[in-house]
C-alpha cells in the first residue's frame, strides 16, 4: 500500500506540474499577445520613440519572446511599472513577465517567489554630479542631498556605502526616473544614484548633459535581467531561452540580415538554433523556427545593444562583451 501511495502521489505531482507548465503560454496564446512590464521610460532600456512605440534593451527581450511564441515579435503589449509597483504587478498576473531594469537578488528570487531566467545587463551603482558641485570622487560626497528610487536595491547599497565610508547624507526620494530626472535637473538634490546605464541615460535626458560627472566609483554588482513567476517551468524555459538565443546567435556570427542564408550552414549548433536541425522549438512547446524568428525580427544580442545603448547612449560593451571578448556574456549551449 505504501507503494502504490507513492505512486499515485508522484502521479498527482507530475499531473500538478504539468498543469502549472500549461498554464502562462495557454493564456498568452488565447490572449493573443505578450503582456510585459516595463520601465517608466528610461531611454536606452524601455521608452517610447517618437512613433510611440516602445523601444530599448529590456523591450527587446519582451519582443524576443513574442517572437518566440507568436512568431511576431509586434505582439507585445507594455504595461510601464515603477519600482514600488513592478513586483506587485507580476505576483498579481497582470503582466506574464517583467523585463525592467531589475536585478537579480536573494530575497527576490527566492522570497518573493519569482524566478529570474537570465542576465540582459551586467551593471553597478554609480554616483552622478553636476560639475558644479567640484567632487571627483563619491568619497567627498559627505553631507550631501541624494536622490534614490524607494523600494529598490539602490536605497539599500547607499546606506551600505555611506556607512561603510563614516559619511552622512540626506535622501531625497523619488518614485520614478522620470521624477528623479526633473528633481535632479532643478537642483533639489545634490547627488543622483542608480545603476550606472541609468545614469547614461538619465543624464540625456536632463537640460545639459554635458555638466554632469558620472564619478568612478561602482559600489554594487547589479545583474539586471527579465523575471517571471515561480510555478510555470515552461514558461521560466520560454523568457530563458528566447534571451538565451539572442547571445547564442551574436556567439555565432547569425545576424537579423544574414540569418537566411545561415539556414544552410555546416555548422550543427547553428542549425540547431535556428529550428533546420533538431527539435528544440517542440522541448519548449513552440514552433521550430522560433528562435529563426527571434534573430530574424529582433535580432541578436549585439544588435539590441548596439541599437538601443552604444548609438543612442554611447554606453560601449565593457564587461557586457561576450565571454569569448572578455566580458561576462556566457549563454548554456543549446544542445
Amino acid at each position: 500500500m505504501k507503494f502504490g501511495k507513492v505512486l499515485f502521489a508522484a502521479a498527482a505531482a507530475t499531473a500538478m506540474s504539468t498543469a502549472a507548465q500549461a498554464g502562462t503560454l495557454d493564456d498568452v496564446k488565447a490572449k493573443g499577445f505578450l503582456q510585459c512590464g516595463v520601465a517608466t521610460p528610461l531611454p536606452g532600456f524601455a521608452a517610447p520613440n517618437a512613433q510611440n512605440e516602445w523601444e530599448g534593451l529590456d523591450v527587446d527581450v519582451c519582443r524576443a519572446v513574442a517572437a518566440a511564441v507568436f512568431g511576431d515579435a509586434s505582439k507585445a503589449k507594455y504595461t510601464p511599472t515603477t519600482s514600488k509597483e513592478r513586483f506587485t504587478v507580476l505576483q498579481a498576473g497582470e503582466v506574464d513577465m517583467l523585463s525592467r531594469n531589475t536585478t537579480w537578488t536573494f530575497s527576490r528570487d527566492v522570497n518573493l517567489g519569482f524566478e529570474f531566467t537570465g542576465v540582459n545587463y551586467y551593471d553597478g551603482q554609480g554616483f552622478m554630479v553636476n560639475k558644479s558641485l567640484g567632487v571627483s570622487s563619491a568619497t567627498e560626497l559627505d553631507g550631501a542631498s541624494v536622490c534614490v528610487q524607494t523600494g529598490t536595491t539602490t536605497e539599500l547599497n547607499l546606506a551600505d556605502y555611506f556607512r561603510s565610508k563614516g559619511m552622512s547624507y540626506e535622501t531625497v526620494p523619488v518614485a520614478t526616473a522620470e521624477e528623479g530626472a526633473k528633481v535632479y535637473d532643478e537642483g533639489r538634490c545634490d547627488v543622483y544614484t542608480t545603476d550606472a546605464s541609468g545614469l547614461y541615460s538619465l543624464r540625456s535626458t536632463l537640460s545639459v548633459p554635458a555638466d554632469q560627472i558620472v564619478l568612478p566609483e561602482i559600489i554594487s554588482k547589479e545583474p539586471l535581467g527579465p523575471l517571471v513567476r515561480h510555478g510555470d517551468q515552461q514558461w521560466g524555459d520560454i523568457s530563458r531561452w528566447s534571451l538565451n538565443a539572442m547571445i547564442i546567435a551574436e556567439e555565432l556570427g547569425v545576424t537579423s540580415a544574414n540569418v537566411d542564408e545561415m539556414l544552410s550552414s555546416e555548422n550543427p549548433e547553428i542549425l540547431r538554433l535556428l529550428g533546420a536541425e533538431g527539435n528544440m522549438g517542440e522541448q519548449l512547446g513552440l514552433d521550430a523556427k522560433w528562435a529563426y524568428n527571434i534573430v530574424k525580427q529582433v535580432g541578436n544580442y549585439g544588435e539590441s545593444f548596439k541599437r538601443n545603448l552604444t548609438d543612442s547612449l554611447n554606453i560601449e560593451r565593457g564587461i557586457n562583451a561576450q565571454w569569448k571578448d572578455g566580458g561576462l556574456l556566457y549563454a548554456p549551449p543549446m544542445r
